[in-house]
């Protein structure tokens, strides 16, 4: 009797995650508590970062199944095969491969934004379509890394990447879900760790491309914004873009949608249970199953030093371009617009408006930029999920 009790010890010793772990597994436990202390010490982007952090730590426990890279790797899914032999996060990633959840986080945004500071103000649509730059420019930088040998990326996966100069976390995890998979957890914790950045990274591109004069100039009031033109805009936006670019329709649509039933107030339920309980649920599944996409073998490669360079390049120049015409519309102007607002293109909301904000009071304490950066911010949320449509597009 003892012996079969010391045969059963030893076969569950065998079997434990203590036994089987590789070195591989082990430093991506420790990346994960690292990410963990990010977000819980540091609060950065914890609504997203906690359980991506969890998520990845979960995945890369030895013998917990949880999640099988391998059942997704084919462009066609075995659903039954998912739902018999997967794990719990296979089965919840089922809706992030079809495309469910950063649509459904998206109806949450549109919910508790007010576009009023874009329709005073549309000329923040260019701000917001400048701040899109990064994207571009960082789709080209890595495909010429690839033409040198530095590293291998194909166009999905470039594209993929460079979808992080838009500092908009769900769009770059719809994006990627579709075009490189294999690379959704490196781009989605480097997509997050630069928005929460954002109040690091920004201000010096910001004092180095504007002068202190520039800084400091004080913007009139906006005008007031009817309740007509914010119940018309989303229903418009969503007839334009989605013409436009048809491919864009699931993320600016599901996010006008939000916003219409904000500004009609005829469903405040449906607007109480999309910005809270739906998305507070969604956010959850979705942080838990990216983050359980980055295995070791997907994570500890070069590839994720480049994707992390890449992405604080693409959030970089995106800042860069909004500053560079912000600066042009203010000299057309004749000095009435700050520059300091077109840094808050990129899709940050709002933490790229309140650092713009941040500056200009430095310079100026008299100077409230908050709501005139708030246009070309939540013009940037429309921006990014275009540009990701336009990628879509052309490498889906």
């Amino acid at each position: 009797m003892f012996e079969i009790f010391l045969d059963t010890i030893a076969q569950l010793w065998s079997e434990s995650a203590f036994c089987n772990i590789t070195l591989q597994q082990g430093i991506m436990l420790l990346i994960s508590f690292f990410l963990m202390y990010l977000a819980i010490v540091k609060q950065y982007e914890p609504m997203l970062m906690l359980p991506i952090a969890f998520g990845m730590a979960l995945t890369n426990i030895p013998g917990a199944e949880m999640y099988h890279p391998e059942f997704f790797l084919s462009g066609d899914i075995d659903f039954g095969q998912v739902l018999h032999d997967g794990g719990l996060l296979d089965i919840i990633y089922l809706g992030v491969k079809l495309q469910l959840f950063p649509p459904l986080i998206f109806l949450g945004i549109g919910c508790m934004t007010d576009f009023g500071p874009l329709i005073a103000n549309p000329k923040s649509f260019l701000l917001g379509a400048a701040a899109q730059g990064g994207i571009f420019v960082t789709f080209l930088g890595a495909c010429a890394l690839t033409a040198t040998g530095i590293v291998d990326f194909n166009l999905a996966q470039a594209a993929s990447i460079g979808i992080i100069g838009g500092a908009d976390g769900p769009t770059a995890i719809y994006l990627t879900s579709k075009l490189a998979p294999e690379l959704l957890g490196s781009i989605a914790v480097a997509a997050y760790s630069y928005m929460a950045l954002v109040p690091v990274i920004q201000p010096p591109i910001m004092r180095l491309l504007t002068t202190k004069k520039e800084r400091s100039i004080k913007m009139g009031q906006l005008r007031p914004v009817s309740k007509t033109e914010k119940i018309i805009f989303p229903i418009a936006v969503t007839i334009i873009v989605s013409f436009i670019v048809p491919s864009s329709a699931p993320l600016v649509g599901m996010l006008m949608l939000g916003n219409l039933f904000k500004e009609s107030g005829v469903v405040e339920r449906l607007v109480k249970t999309a910005s809270n309980e739906l998305m507070n649920i969604i956010t959850i599944m979705l942080g838990v199953t990216v983050g359980a996409t980055a295995t070791a073998a997907n994570f500890l490669s070069i590839r994720t030093i480049m994707i992390v360079v890449l992405g604080l390049i693409a959030f970089s120049i995106g800042t860069a371009c909004g500053l560079l015409l912000g600066k042009l519309m203010c000299k057309l102007s004749g000095g009435t617009i700050n520059p300091l607002i077109g840094s808050a293109g990129v899709s940050a909301v709002p933490m790229a408006a309140r650092v713009s904000q941040k500056v200009g009071q430095e310079e100026n304490p008299s100077n409230f930029l908050l709501m005139h950066a708030m246009g070309p911010n939540v013009a940037g949320v429309i921006g990014s999920a275009v540009a990701a449509g336009v990628l879509l597009a052309i490498f889906g």
